[in-house]
């Protein structure tokens, strides 16, 4: 005898998921007006860690090596090679980092947080970049007076200490101070992708925490201008963690460009009228 068929009730439940399938999670919907930036705190790396390492090692590489050339600069054609030669090697930290972050599949765009798509957010981040260019200025000055970089009762002599330290780097004529200005525009743009955009979103992935990986990009910041002595170093270190605290809050890079850029150009011009 052939059992009966039980009809199953219809119901209007959600489907039970199977035991293998993963649980899926909404996440943000990016809005019309949303640039396409990373979180500055995640556990997404955006290049292998390999890679991260490498990019360390050559900054740290540069810096020492960046020393031993400066000391060796010592007319025109040395100063504009030395230029040129900088250029060229910031250019080259893009490339390996382009590389590292693509294999993860994430795009330069990414990295900088965006882009400029009307006047008033061009004009916001120049506005931003203005009053931090002005608020570090006289934070970092009053670290260098703590640390007996500038001295307030002679300042003649804090003049001789920074040309004996900067001076070889310092442009003579007009054309290495135009050098020297695109210079400063090129480290602007390629020393906060470099640490800002890749390390401190890499560093905040690894401690899954925004504030280590401010920290440690500023640190390896300040490491990386080993030509300039280790106690402007240190003032280098918390200028990066300026910085980075400053890409955190805007989710972008382009306020930290223009003011990056700003400071180089203006210390260049001012090392000009020094030595002139």
């Amino acid at each position: 005898m052939k059992p009966e068929a039980v009809a199953l009730p219809k119901t209007d439940a959600l489907p039970i998921p199977m035991p293998n399938e993963p649980e899926q999670t909404p996440g943000p919907v990016a809005g019309p007006d949303t640039p396409p930036s990373l979180p500055a705190a995640t556990n997404r790396y955006i290049a292998p860690i390999w890679h991260t390492l490498l990019i360390v090692a050559l900054i740290l590489c540069n810096s020492f090596l960046g020393s031993s050339k400066v000391s060796a600069v010592g007319g025109h054609s040395s100063r504009i090679l030395l230029y040129g030669g900088t250029i060229v090697t910031q250019f080259i930290f893009i490339v390996i980092i382009w590389f590292g972050i693509r294999s993860r599949g994430v795009h330069m765009r990414e990295v900088i947080g965006g882009r400029w798509d009307t006047i008033e957010a061009f004009l916001l981040d120049v506005a931003l970049a203005s009053l931090f260019y002005v608020v570090a200025i006289l934070v970092l000055f009053g670290l260098r007076v703590l640390l007996g970089t500038i001295d307030l009762h002679n300042l003649q002599k804090t003049m001789d200490d920074t040309l004996k330290t900067l001076g070889p780097l310092a442009p003579h004529t007009y054309l290495e101070a135009g050098m020297f200005v695109l210079l400063s525009v090129c480290a602007g743009l390629v020393e906060e992708i470099i640490f800002r955009g890749y390390l401190q979103r890499q560093f905040s992935a690894m401690a899954n925490n925004a504030a280590a990986g401010i920290v440690a990009s500023g640190i390896i910041f300040g490491l990386g201008h080993g030509y300039q002595g280790p106690r402007l170093m240190v003032v280098i270190g918390v200028e990066g963690i300026f910085f980075g605290l400053l890409a955190h809050f805007r989710k972008s890079l382009r306020p930290g460009m223009i003011a990056h850029a700003l400071q180089d150009s203006v210390a260049g011009i001012g090392l000009f009228r020094l030595v002139r």
